[in-house]
């Protein structure tokens, strides 16, 4: 089942599962910043109102602001 972003907490890992179909103009910069499907990411801090969210995927550490995060469709690993 694919769940938001939001959705995981600190310590959890995540699998990029897919986009949004209606956040188009996201999906390009996700997959320009190694989120690409498949790709396995853990999640290292959220801010307390939930933006921006801290990830850790393919060896760097990637902010993502709430949109940008919302594009993105993941799975708990």
């Amino acid at each position: 089942m694919d769940i938001r972003l939001k959705d995981l907490s600190p310590g959890e890992v995540g699998v990029v599962a897919g986009y949004d179909k209606s956040d188009s103009a996201y999906r390009d910069r996700l997959l320009s910043m190694g989120l690409t499907r498949n790709a396995e990411f853990s999640v290292l801090r959220v801010a307390p109102l939930g933006d921006p969210v801290e990830i850790e995927v393919r060896g760097f550490r990637l902010s993502l602001r709430k949109d940008e995060a919302d594009a993105l469709l993941v799975r708990r690993a």
